[in-house]
């Protein structure tokens, strides 16, 4: 998971910059540059939405997932232990978990991610991982300015989710179609098009309960795939 780790090592030298410049930053500088990182969200967020290859897998992975997460009240339990690690480690601003967030989605639900994590799994090229950890690096700069400490500790979701990916696409590579990728994407994109709308505080989104609809466009990309073989 070489691509993995150096992107890890990236973002953590980025949002370390990054920190240091929040702090010499006037606030209406950092005002501006987190309205700025809203709007590149929601336009990312709509780009990856136009992945999708069916609009039903997109809503009912979307409907599915917001079930579950309300059921599960995952948005609750998530604030609880970002409250409760910032309070151990006691560092972090008000927008801590906003930030590791809002970092994780950039960093990990392009597809961009998603094929550099097979790639490295399959043939153990790690060119595009360490492509997009470049790319990483100078963004979590402008992230961790606006938000803070949050957009390091991202690093952990990603390297479970990253990492997850490299160690799945080397022992299942083979049972990916290219359909769940862009399902997985598409979703992702969704997400992030609600983060946008909360970052420029136009409406509160509760994106941790619709999490589960990445797993669900997942799956009924996949039943959609064995389906269309079968006839």
């Amino acid at each position: 998971m070489t691509g993995t780790f150096i992107n890890i090592a990236t973002v953590l030298a980025g949002s370390a910059i990054g920190m240091i410049l929040k702090t010499k930053l006037p606030d209406r500088i950092i005002k501006t540059v987190f309205q700025g990182i809203g709007l590149f969200t929601l336009f990312l967020g709509f780009v990856m939405a136009t992945k999708t290859g069916s609009y039903l897998i997109l809503v009912f992975s979307l409907v599915l997932g917001g079930i579950t997460g309300e059921i599960l009240n995952i948005e609750k339990f998530t604030e609880k232990q970002t409250e409760y690690f910032k309070n151990k480690i006691r560092f972090g601003g008000e927008k801590f978990s906003e930030g590791m967030l809002t970092a994780f989605l950039l960093y990990c639900m392009g597809s961009m991610t998603i094929l550099g994590a097979f790639e490295e799994g399959l043939k153990g090229d790690s060119s595009l991982l360490i492509t997009k950890s470049v790319m990483d690096g100078f963004s979590s700069v402008a992230l961790a300015s606006a938000f803070g400490a949050g957009v390091a500790f991202s690093v952990i979701p990603m390297f479970i989710f990253q990492g997850g990916l490299t160690l799945a696409a080397m022992y299942l590579g083979k049972f990916i179609d290219i359909s769940l990728i862009n399902e997985m994407t598409a979703t992702g994109g969704i997400l992030l098009i609600g983060l946008g709308i909360n970052i420029l505080e136009i409406k509160k989104i509760k994106i941790f309960n619709l999490f589960p609809a990445l797993f669900f466009a997942v799956l009924l990309a996949w039943i959609s795939s064995v389906y269309q073989s079968i006839i």
